[in-house]
């Protein structure tokens, strides 16, 4: 397992848990706004950290720590996800996935399993704009589909986002992302913010908290429970 680096300690990327986050080098997307652009465009595999090594923390923080969370670049990607997750399991922490829902097959296994907790599954934009906003062209959208029905089954606790990027998107563009995922129990619109470590932030901008607090009001006519993050 490929572990790019490590946060010891979160309050934020596990909700309602305290926990550390581990980050995965690699990703099979190009978001123009991505936030951990470095774990995308300039892996260095002279900096992983050593699996063992990782284990060690963990074992240290048994009672300290409640869970940990997985992201990236994209996890899914790594085909030693699931064992990685079970000796996490193993040692009693819960697990916290994030992903681009590109790969639904390690997905439903992993769901099957009982080997998460929690998912996050990023949702770029309405459907018809999803190359666009991810960086690819002529994307095909039907594997995120399937993971999007996946968790809207909800054999898992689940949570869809879309980082919200002026430039990408409007209220229009997020009422269809929404649409898509209509019936979501808990939808997150994320303010952008700059890292300094974009893809490519040409033309890309944020929305002030009065935008983002109407473009929730659009969103919240179809997935009333939507809520807002970073702001």
């Amino acid at each position: 397992m490929l572990i790019a680096g490590l946060q010891k300690l979160t309050l934020l990327d596990f909700p309602g848990k305290t926990a550390c986050t581990v980050f995965t080098p690699g990703c099979n997307f190009r978001c123009p706004f991505c936030h951990n652009a470095l774990l995308v465009t300039d892996i260095d595999g002279g900096t992983f950290l050593d699996e063992e090594e990782f284990f060690s923390f963990l074992n240290k923080r048994k009672g300290i720590l409640e869970g940990v969370a997985i992201t990236g670049g994209e996890p899914t990607l790594q085909r030693e996800l699931p064992l990685f997750i079970k000796r996490i399991k193993d040692l009693g922490f819960l697990v916290k996935l994030d992903t681009n829902g590109t790969n639904p097959e390690m997905l439903e296994a992993l769901i099957e399993e009982g080997l998460v907790d929690r998912v996050a599954m990023d949702v770029k934009n309405d459907p018809s704009l999803y190359g666009e906003t991810a960086g690819l062209k002529n994307f095909d959208i039907t594997g995120v589909a399937r993971s999007r029905d996946l968790l809207l089954e909800g054999r898992c606790d689940y949570e869809f986002r879309t980082t919200v990027v002026k430039g990408l998107h409007t209220k229009e563009s997020l009422q269809g992302a929404a649409r898509w995922i209509e019936g979501a129990k808990e939808y997150w619109l994320q303010q952008y913010k700059d890292s300094g470590n974009l893809i490519d932030p040409r033309g890309l901008g944020a929305f002030g908290e009065a935008e983002m607090k109407e473009l929730l009001e659009a969103v919240r006519e179809i997935i009333p429970g939507a809520k807002l993050r970073g702001l």
